[in-house]
């Protein structure tokens, strides 16, 4: 009986040094993407800018006084219903703080009731659509670090009438995006007489050709086109340009859904036969020098080493800063409660990310992180690098 009660007590006494040295459970944040979609680096991308900081986050101590961040990934497969579905199922686990969403504007859109129902934070990386997050929530749960269609529009009509294009046409996908990006065309054209937008011309997800609606634009007296497409149909579409005598192929201004997926793999030589040049809000090109070691001291671990070996350079930037941002929200509100949170995304004061500085990154009005002195035109290099232009 003395053995027993000897042993009972020193398990007793045990008890309390075990329990405090137990680990403090991870805060997990959710990665709801189109991983399983044909062709597409987007998801893999953030999924990589995500890791990136999260690596450097936990190597200083993670959040909250020791507790890990942890990813927890669900593919959507860029279809708006399994978006919908893995948002309820990340909404039931209690770990989880934010969810990321991918590319596609039309999934988040969808989305964005159950957000709203379920009271889940929603963190944009790389969706443009500007209802995304100037939505009817309140209060607003979508916090994005992103081109919006209201500045990438602009940008790409602007760059046209600079380029001697007075005339253009719109070539658009028959989505919310597309439908976001008309909006942001109309705006701009009711205050500014140039470029004239001589006509739209509308395509459907999955349509085999698209050269007659790029014939259509230029029989209505386009030098230039605006496209917004996603990397197959920006594919399709410099191939059957190509095939044309060259009078007929005109400069492509496009959104940046096509440096989302394998654009210059599909598009092939017929790329260099083409002028096409794509918005951007961020190069690792034009970086400064301080950021871009942080980067890729941390980066070289993931199999990244300089700027060139970056596929899809903004999904991964802007997945690293807004990751970073959302962390600091975490300490900031001393939580990981989602109300919380949200309230402290709004408070961050500071931050010296990748892309820029930020300051005060979001406020009760704005959840858009970047504006307009992000935006740059950039074009492929035949090495498939994505570059500024000069």
């Amino acid at each position: 009986m003395r053995r027993t009660l000897a042993l009972c007590l020193l398990a007793l006494g045990a008890a309390p040094a075990a329990w405090a040295a137990a680990p403090k459970p991870p805060v997990q944040i959710g990665l709801d993407a189109e991983f399983s979609l044909d062709n597409s680096i987007s998801a893999q991308a953030i999924e990589q800018g995500m890791r990136i900081a999260m690596s450097e986050i936990n190597a200083q101590g993670g959040v909250l006084g020791g507790r890990t961040l942890e990813l927890v990934t669900r593919d959507n497969g860029s279809i708006p219903a399994r978006g919908v579905k893995n948002i309820r199922e990340f909404a039931q686990m209690p770990d989880v703080v934010a969810v990321f969403g991918g590319r596609y504007s039309p999934v988040l859109l969808e989305e964005l009731p159950t957000i709203n129902e379920t009271g889940l934070l929603l963190m944009a990386p790389w969706s443009s659509a500007d209802p995304i997050t100037q939505n009817e929530m309140k209060p607003n749960r979508v916090f994005r670090l992103s081109l919006r269609d209201s500045l990438a529009v602009p940008r790409m009509l602007q760059f046209a009438a600079q380029h001697g294009h007075d005339k253009v046409g719109l070539l658009l996908t028959n989505t919310g995006w597309g439908r976001s990006n008309k909006a942001a065309a109309d705006q701009y054209a009711l205050t500014h007489k140039k470029p004239l937008i001589v006509h739209t011309a509308w395509y459907n997800f999955k349509d085999t050709s698209l050269v007659d609606r790029y014939e259509s634009l230029l029989k209505a007296g386009a030098t230039a086109v605006i496209l917004v497409a996603n990397d197959d149909e920006a594919a399709l579409l410099v191939r059957e340009i190509a095939a044309l005598p060259v009078d007929r192929r005109v400069p492509i201004l496009s959104h940046w859904g096509v440096a989302g997926g394998l654009f210059t793999e599909q598009a092939g030589p017929a790329l260099s036969q083409v002028d096409f040049t794509i918005i951007q809000t961020f190069s690792f090109f034009k970086a400064r020098p301080a950021a871009l070691a942080r980067f890729f001291a941390s980066a070289k671990a993931f199999g990244l080493e300089k700027p060139v070996d970056v596929r899809a350079p903004t999904g991964v930037a802007h997945a690293y800063d807004l990751t970073h941002l959302l962390a600091l929200a975490i300490n900031l509100a001393g939580s990981t409660d989602r109300n919380k949170v949200r309230d402290a995304l709004e408070r961050i004061p500071h931050y010296e990310g990748l892309i820029k500085t930020y300051d005060r990154p979001f406020s009760p009005t704005v959840h858009d992180a970047l504006g307009p002195e992000q935006l740059l035109m950039t074009r492929y290099r035949p090495d498939g690098a994505l570059v500024p232009l000069p």
